[in-house]
């Protein structure tokens, strides 16, 4: 701030630091000082424009100046900041800035700049259908993108002007599409800050939402907390599990002084069956791929007869374990494995097409012959049965029940 005190500094040079500082935190991780800097800073700010009374509550947006427009988005510019500090106890930072997000909220409805369909959310609460929602967040978020692009638009059209202006400073030829540029600040200020102000109130209700949730969720764990009895790990059980660690690895580094160090694993296979459990380090193994060999080793060709020679021969070993194979080859192998698959695969799956469609006729056909058969045995059923009825009337044996029997 060039050695000025913040008391002596006016309105429009501490919103302008305070801007910048808010523009850094949004933009990266800013330091925890500079946040709380700018936090003081806009306080600060909000106290000189309560005192200098620069807005009422019976003025719309058509009635401030285009010099204090800037200064309704100190509420909003202190949420953000506040929401960005860091502390033991989160839930007086997130109630501090949601209060902040409300005021620059309620303040905006007062000066006719927020959309009547967000007014009718917020009247409404979280009582809107999913779909009245969703709908509601595409339309925000058509209007940020708005907002982002006037701004953008803006901002280069500055950058034009400003650039004809430096060409006929110095009387040089002006590119074309930069002649004839209005010089109309007032107007293009005050739709710049309003369009700001716009995508602030979007970026304001998302947070608003977001905030409320964190405080729901924080409020929740702490009285779980509270209830169960088990409070943030204290001071003297963090330093009990440190000292526990610290004696289990000075444990460890004392074993490892008497005893004996595991062969190295120099199989790719057999390394992925220890990794996947399905073998132990300690087991043997019996692979093809022998290991490259260093030093003394190489000398005798590997014929390692004691327990001397086998402690010599590790002596200038590489410190990594060497590899069994090339990456090429692992690829190839892999590519070998797919392409088996691959094949088999399409074969089954034209093995069962072919045969389906083949078997198709067939299976209808013997349906037909099997019902073929079944109409014929059912005809010559229904014949013998006739034929029977023909030849034995009914009550033919019955003679001892007639009255002249």
């Amino acid at each position: 701030m060039g050695g000025v005190a913040m008391e002596e500094m006016p309105l429009s040079a501490l919103f302008e630091e305070a801007r910048k500082i808010h523009l850094a935190a949004s933009e990266s991780r800013a330091d925890q000082d500079v946040v709380r800097k700018g936090c003081e800073m806009l306080q600060k700010c909000e106290d000189m424009v309560g005192k200098l009374g620069l807005f009422s509550s019976n003025e719309t947006k058509e009635d401030i100046s285009t010099n204090n427009l800037k200064y309704l988005l100190i509420p909003f510019y202190l949420a953000e900041l506040t929401e960005k500090i860091k502390q033991e106890d989160r839930i007086p930072i997130v109630k501090a800035s949601y209060a902040k997000l409300k005021e620059f909220f309620s303040f905006c409805e007062a000066m006719e700049l927020v959309p009547e369909e967000e007014l009718e959310a917020s009247s409404r609460g979280g009582s809107a259908p999913p779909a009245d929602r969703r709908a509601l967040k595409i339309a925000r978020f058509k209007r940020q993108k708005a907002a982002e692009a006037k701004l953008l638009e803006i901002k280069e059209r500055k950058e034009r002007c400003g650039r004809s202006k430096r060409a006929s400073a110095l009387s040089t030829p002006v590119e074309s599409g930069e002649e004839d540029i209005p010089d109309d600040d007032s107007e293009e200020e005050r739709d710049a800050w309003l369009a700001t102000i716009n995508l602030a109130i979007c970026k304001a209700i998302d947070l608003l939402e977001m905030l409320k949730r964190e405080e729901e969720m924080l409020s929740a764990i702490k009285e779980k907390q509270l209830k169960d009895g088990e409070d943030v790990f204290s001071r003297d059980a963090l330093d009990d599990r440190t000292k526990k660690a610290e004696t289990w690895h000075r444990d460890a580094a004392a074993r490892v002084q008497y005893s004996r160090p595991a062969q190295p694993i120099t199989c790719a296979t057999f390394a992925q069956d220890v990794l996947e459990g399905r073998a132990s380090v300690s087991q043997g193994h019996e692979h093809k791929h022998q290991p490259l060999i260093f030093g003394p080793a190489s000398i005798v060709n590997g014929s390692l007869s004691t327990e001397r020679e086998r402690m010599i021969a590790q002596v200038f070993q590489p410190s990594h374990r060497m590899p069994t194979m090339s990456i090429e080859d692992a690829g190839l192998t892999e590519m070998n494995i797919m392409n088996d698959w691959q094949e088999q695969t399409k074969k089954a799956i034209e093995e069962a097409t072919t045969s389906w469609h083949n078997d198709r006729p067939l299976r209808r056909k013997e349906e037909d012959e099997e019902d073929e058969d079944e109409d014929e045995e059912a005809v010559m059923k229904a014949r013998a049965f006739d034929d029977w009825k023909d030849d034995n009337p009914r009550g033919a044996g019955n003679k001892k029940l007639t009255p002249c029997g």
